[in-house]
């Protein structure tokens, strides 16, 4: 006797829509709390009374000034650059329909940081810093793009030995541009090589927040777009998807989205790689839910580690943080390709 089977129309998406629910539920909470914590800790503790008062300005001066001049800034900054990353790694992953896709990893970051610390090691054009690094990595998409071209299509492999490449190319180049810079300026410089958010304050925040805020929105309108691109080159094309334009659009937010993360935190690695894959993990792969929550679990990540690299006694970059912590799930990814898993 064969087993009987119950199906009920509209169950499996009523299920999705749940857990959809629940994800961005969980996700945003976890992420006011840790952001709560952030606020709250430091060399002079604050209660959550103390935190409102000082946010709405009506509690202890110095409070304030801690509040609205140091923490707030560099966790804004946080939540900014943690969402560009985590989106960019998302877009890039979807594209090129593969979960090894990374800013960091395929060189963008490195690109996007060289013009930025040429700009900061001679002093020059500071305030256009975000669209200087927007343009280098753009220019190192197109190179590493190239490089991985085969007659087969894109070679995973190939991209990721073009951006360890340039990535070592332009790491050459960073140390002899920081030989060449004043003194003065080159602790500066460094803390953008190793990434760290210290010090970080309004200007950052305004200036690269822009970008960042237009470029997140872009993102999740090529939702669409990066969901096609999941069927396959000749799927799409029969669905009316031009490969060339939707790739260029994708390949050019996701640049933007890691340009203005490295404009403010520098060089920070394996979050953009990743928050996609736990975002999918929950979720599921339809990038109308991966992208938005890809933002809101990078924004996560980066905050608590942020606030890691402050529990002891010195302060440790958060890029170092990010390493430590990704370096591991990086290995098992690469693990599980190998194996088939």
């Amino acid at each position: 006797m064969g087993a009987f089977k119950l199906r009920l129309p509209g169950l499996g998406k009523i299920i999705e829509s749940d857990r959809l629910i629940i994800a961005t539920l969980l996700l945003t909470i976890a992420l006011i709390i840790i952001v709560g914590i952030s606020l709250s800790f430091g060399a002079v503790s604050m209660t959550t009374a103390q935190i409102w008062q000082a946010l709405t300005k009506t509690g202890d001066p110095l409070n304030q000034t801690i509040i609205w001049d140091l923490r707030l800034p560099r966790t804004l900054a946080a939540v900014l650059v943690g969402a560009a990353l985590g989106m960019s790694g998302s877009l890039l992953q979807g594209m090129l329909r593969n979960g090894l896709a990374d800013p960091f990893l395929l060189g963008i970051s490195a690109g996007a940081g060289l013009f930025a610390i040429a700009m900061l090691s001679f002093g020059v054009f500071l305030s256009w810093i975000p669209l200087a690094a927007w343009v280098g990595g753009l220019l190192t998409t197109i190179i590493v793009y190239f490089l991985a071209r085969s007659r087969e299509g894109i070679s995973i492999e190939r991209l990721i030995l073009g951006g360890v490449a340039v990535s070592s190319l332009f790491g050459a180049i960073q140390s002899v541009l920081l030989l060449m810079a004043e003194d003065g300026r080159i602790q500066t410089a460094l803390s953008w090589l190793i990434g760290s958010l210290n010090g970080r304050g309004w200007n950052e925040v305004t200036v690269a927040g822009a970008y960042i805020s237009v470029a997140l929105l872009l993102g999740c309108l090529l939702a669409r777009a990066v969901n096609l691109l999941n069927l396959g080159d000749e799927l799409a094309v029969s669905l009316g998807v031009n490969l060339l334009r939707d790739r260029i659009f994708i390949g050019g937010v996701a640049t933007l989205l890691a340009a203005g993360a490295v404009s403010v935190g520098g060089l920070i690695g394996f979050v953009g790689l990743i928050v996609p894959h736990g975002i999918r993990l929950l979720v599921g792969t339809d990038y109308r839910a991966v992208l938005p929550l890809s933002a809101i679990g990078g924004a996560l990540v980066l905050t608590a580690a942020d606030l890691l690299s402050r529990l002891g006694a010195v302060e440790l970059p958060v890029g170092a943080v990010t390493a430590l912590l990704g370096s591991p799930l990086f290995i098992w990814l690469l693990y599980n390709r190998k194996s088939g898993i």
